[in-house]
This record gives C-alpha cells, sequence and structure tokens, in this order.
C-alpha cells in the first residue's frame, strides 16, 4: 500500500513554481444538453493561473455548476466531523496500530504535534488530519482550491450550485471502513508522509499539463494496491456518478460539473463509466 495516500489526496497540491495551467476539460452531450467535466485540485497555491481558456468559456456557459460537495459555511463541518471521529470506548489508537505506534508517534513528533493528541480518536480521522498538516505547514488552504475559486465565479455570474454527495456523506465513506483498513490506512499515511511533497508534485505536474494519462498512470498503480479501498472512494463513486450524467443528460441545459481529478483519469475513470452506459466522452481542447 505504498502510495494509498497518493491515491486518496490526489487532489492536493504540493509547492510547485508559478506557471499557467491548462488542466484537461471533457464534455459528453445529446441533443439538447451539454455537461463539462472538470477534474478539481482541492488545494493550490495561489500563483497558478487555470480559470481561463477552454475551462473558463466552459463554465461561462454552463447555465450551473455542479460539485462533489458543497462544504458546510454555518460552522457546523466541525461538530459533524469530531462526531464521527471520536472513539470514546475504543480502545487507545496506539493499541490498535500495534508495532506500528512507534513510527506513526515519531511521525507526529516530526509534526509538532503532541504525543496522545488523538488516542481517542478513529484511525481514518488522524490519517487524514496527518496528511494536511504538512500542506497547511507550506501555506496551503482551501481558499486557493479549485472549488473555492469556480463556487465564487458561479455566484458572482447568478449561477445555481449544486452537489453530488453531502458532508457528512462524504464523511461516511472513510467512517465505515472496517477498523482493520482504516489502521493500514494510518500506517501507510505515516510512511509515505516523508515522500507526501514529492508525490503530490507529480499529481498536480499531471494536473497542471492536462495530462490525463500520466495521472492514470499514477493512479492505477495505487490502485492496484488496495483494491477495496479504491473501490469505496473511487471506482463506487465514479459509478454513480456516471448515473447521475446519464439521468442530468435527459433534461435540457448546459452543466458544469467539477470533481476531484483522480475520478477523470485511470481505467475505472468516469469516462470509462460512461462509455459502459454508451455516452462517450471528447476532450476539449483550447
Amino acid at each position: 500500500m505504498t502510495r494509498l495516500l497518493a491515491l486518496l489526496l490526489m487532489l492536493l497540491a504540493a509547492p510547485v513554481a508559478a506557471r499557467n495551467a491548462t488542466p484537461a476539460l471533457w464534455v459528453v452531450k445529446d441533443a439538447d444538453t451539454t455537461i463539462y467535466l472538470f477534474g478539481t485540485v482541492h488545494v493550490l497555491p495561489a500563483d497558478i493561473d487555470w480559470l481561463h481558456g477552454k475551462v473558463k468559456a466552459g463554465l461561462d456557459a454552463a447555465d450551473e455548476l455542479v460539485i462533489e460537495m458543497i462544504a458546510p459555511e454555518d460552522g457546523s463541518a466541525g461538530r459533524t466531523m469530531l462526531a464521527r471521529a471520536i472513539d470514546a470506548d475504543g480502545p487507545p489508537l496506539c493499541t490498535k496500530m500495534a508495532v506500528a505506534c512507534p513510527a506513526y508517534q515519531a511521525a507526529l513528533a516530526a509534526l509538532g504535534v503532541p504525543a496522545g493528541a488523538f488516542e481517542r480518536m478513529e484511525p481514518w480521522f488522524v490519517a487524514t488530519t496527518l496528511s494536511i498538516l504538512p500542506l497547511q505547514a507550506l501555506g496551503y488552504s482551501a481558499e486557493t482550491g479549485v472549488e473555492k475559486a469556480l463556487t465564487a465565479a458561479a455566484r458572482a455570474a447568478g449561477k445555481p450550485i449544486g452537489e453530488l454527495e453531502t458532508f457528512d456523506q462524504q464523511l461516511g465513506y472513510f467512517d465505515s471502513l472496517p477498523e482493520p483498513l482504516q489502521v493500514a490506512f494510518l500506517n501507510s499515511t505515516v510512511e509515505e508522509l516523508p515522500r507526501l511533497k514529492e508525490e503530490m508534485a507529480k499529481m498536480v505536474d499531471a494536473w497542471a499539463a492536462g495530462d490525463s494519462e500520466r495521472l492514470g498512470a499514477i493512479m492505477n498503480e495505487s490502485l492496484a494496491e488496495n483494491p477495496e479501498i479504491a473501490k469505496r472512494l473511487l471506482t463506487d463513486r465514479n459509478a454513480r456518478w456516471a448515473g447521475w450524467i446519464e439521468a442530468r443528460l435527459g433534461r435540457p441545459g448546459t452543466v458544469f460539473v467539477a470533481v476531484g481529478a483522480g475520478h477523470l483519469a485511470g481505467k475505472d475513470s468516469v469516462q470509462t463509466m460512461l462509455a459502459a452506459r454508451g455516452m462517450m466522452t471528447a476532450r476539449v481542447r483550447d
């Protein structure tokens, strides 16, 4: 499971030089409906310029924006997450990790986190938190992510914004993982933290260049390492979203759909799922 963290966080960015990005965009359509498919990166440095050309034209042409999930803005997100993450009655986290605990505690020390900070938390929450902390330390925030920019542009234009999943539903994908898989996810995260910057840079480089084949190759390597988690967090969701797109084609209009870039790359991508349903996507070029 050497690159599971890269699979699950392929939408997070590592530091890159300032540049003009040209991420990939696809379209699927019928006689009276056009649906654009855009892969996002939730966290990006502020100096990457990507909202232009074909991407901006597609968003401008859309009647509505649909993203993976609309983040709660009423302060409830933290409470909802903690309600799922706290394991008050279970054994301490290090007990669950067994022989892997020393490496985990060393990782906490390297990040400046107290050794007992997460002992009453579920492994999935600790894994996701540890994968985000180094990026935050480097100055990255969701405020500079793709969804923020798309949402701001849609609101400014008076476009409605929809979601494919709810915040609680997304948390449930992690929270419902069997405990052994959660522990394996955490162990893998700890192992990969020293390589996080390098691995994320590869992902973001492929995204910024619009190189879906290279992004797919990285994804396929990750998928092969833990198919059960990949099925739950990636493949099954892609299939559901393909069903949503098929249903949406039954109503006229133009929709800009933005989901994590990894969902639009690799052998189990949304495009592949659509093709299996008889709907072909086309790459949009500038």
